[in-house]
């Protein structure tokens, strides 16, 4: 039941508190709270730009920002006080700044609002947490690269339809997931670039009147430069959004490699181990090594994909400027980079701990055939056949090899002179695995001096990127 007092964060205009339900839907403390660095950045970059203004007195803003650092010290002590009853950080540090410094706490909310407050500490946020991320995806391409490099002449099965299709090797398989993060990283910093303008000085919706220097705080700040329209400085999140997409986009990608790492180890494949690091057992069965590391990453992406279909929802309907739907902008952003943060610290892990094993991948590499398309090159190569023959006279090859339970190099050459009498021994060249892959010397291909040159580039560029970062 509400109660006979006036509200003291809303002051004359409302008579009586609010409704405990109320405190309960509209508090966002509880998860908000994450942004007390941000938010002081913000409040100590517009103070200092008040009194540089003559807003504010130099007296003030001097101790707005002692008072602010105080606050902060306590925060990363364990020793601030949260109160659900003043709603959300903003007000939270607010009312301890003011039994810090007295009457200059309420000068700091001149020329702002709540509005591009929270617009400015959620930008500055995601504007970390891609950077953060960018540092842990480097990582990961770093322990991808280096396993490719020590296996850029492993033979393995390459699959379409998840059936052999032509043998790589593992580095060229590994290889693949370096470039995809490599276009995720750079999702994640063109969003990094659309975010990095500052909505601090928008106010509630319209600007303010006070004689304000939006471009001084949006430099303190590490802002390119301050959002140009105020109405769309408090209402948008499209920055939220393409985050999140791009997140989606990633834990895709590590969930695709964590699928092949469950499939990788069963006894059924064997391709690869992972230590007790990175497995768990069974409470009945005690033969069991449970990839559940793998597991976990690959079920993160419904978590995140789900956060940007959550946000998503929230926005579609939205007018013009700010209405209280967006505080539901928070808890499903941290979710899902948290989630993404610890998918990728776990994928890293596994990449770093698998073990190959390459004798089971080498002996997966020559079934089914996979020489096939090796066979049909050589027809058109060396007997000057049109492809589309070459490719009919080589199914007809396959069939005899499958009739007589044999691969294609254990075919005898009279079989195959049987389907085209211009066959010689020389065809045997290029049926085996090995000379399979070396002849993949097209850019791009899986050579092995294809995969080396390529691994040991990636190196070189990481190492640069983390130098850099």
């Amino acid at each position: 039941m509400s109660k006979n007092n006036s509200n003291k964060m809303w002051g004359g205009r409302f008579k009586m508190s609010p409704a405990e339900i109320m405190e309960d839907i509209n508090a966002s403390i509880d998860f908000d709270k994450r942004f007390a660095l941000q938010d002081i950045q913000g409040s100590k970059a517009h103070a200092e730009m008040l009194a540089a203004q003559g807003i504010i007195t130099k007296a003030d803003g001097k101790a707005i920002v002692k008072g602010l650092d105080q606050v902060l010290a306590e925060i990363e002590a364990g020793k601030f006080k949260y109160s659900r009853a003043l709603e959300d950080i903003h007000m939270n540090i607010e009312a301890r700044l003011k039994t810090i410094v007295g009457e200059a706490a309420g000068r700091v909310h001149t020329g702002r609002s709540r509005n591009d407050q929270v617009a400015t500490d959620l930008r500055l946020y995601v504007r970390e947490t891609i950077d953060g991320l960018d540092d842990a995806l480097v990582r990961l391409q770093q322990a991808l690269a280096k396993q490719a490099e020590a296996n850029a002449a492993t033979l393995m099965p390459g699959f379409t339809h998840l059936q052999p299709a032509q043998p790589v090797t593992f580095g060229h398989h590994l290889l693949a997931y370096v470039e995809m993060i490599g276009r995720d990283r750079g999702r994640f910093q063109d969003a990094r670039k659309r975010l990095n303008e500052s909505p601090l000085g928008s106010a509630a919706l319209a600007g303010t009147s006070f004689p304000i220097d939006r471009k001084a705080t949006a430099a303190a700040l590490g802002f390119d430069r301050p959002m140009a329209n105020s109405l769309d400085g408090v209402s948008d999140r499209d920055f939220v959004l393409e985050t999140l997409s791009a997140a989606t986009i990633t834990a895709i990608h590590l969930s695709r490699f964590a699928e092949e790492i469950v499939i990788w180890m069963t006894p059924q494949f064997g391709f690869i181990s992972l230590s007790d690091k990175f497995t768990t057992g069974s409470s009945i069965m005690p033969q069991k090594r449970n990839p559940d590391a793998a597991e976990l990453t690959r079920a993160k992406v419904g978590r995140i994909a789900g956060a940007f279909q959550s946000l998503a929802m929230v926005m579609k309907g939205l007018p013009l400027a700010y209405s209280k739907d967006m505080q539901e902008d928070k808890e499903v952003a941290f979710d899902a980079f948290d989630s993404l943060k610890l998918a990728v610290a776990a994928m890293t892990g596994m990449v770093e701990d698998l073990k190959a094993n390459p004798e089971a991948m080498a002996a997966a590499a020559g079934q089914g055939f996979s020489t096939a398309t090796d066979l049909a090159d050589w027809l058109v190569r060396e007997l000057k056949m049109p492809f589309r023959d070459a490719h009919h006279v080589t199914g007809s090859i396959v069939a005899e090899a499958e009739a007589q339970g044999v691969e294609l190099a254990d075919l005898p050459l009279e079989a195959m002179k049987a389907h085209e009498k211009r066959i010689t021994k020389a065809v045997f060249d290029v049926l085996s695995v090995e000379n399979s892959v070396k002849s993949r010397t097209s850019y791009g291909g899986t050579a092995p001096q294809n995969v080396m040159k390529s691994a040991r580039s990636w190196l070189k560029r990481l190492e640069k990127d983390l130098s850099a970062g």
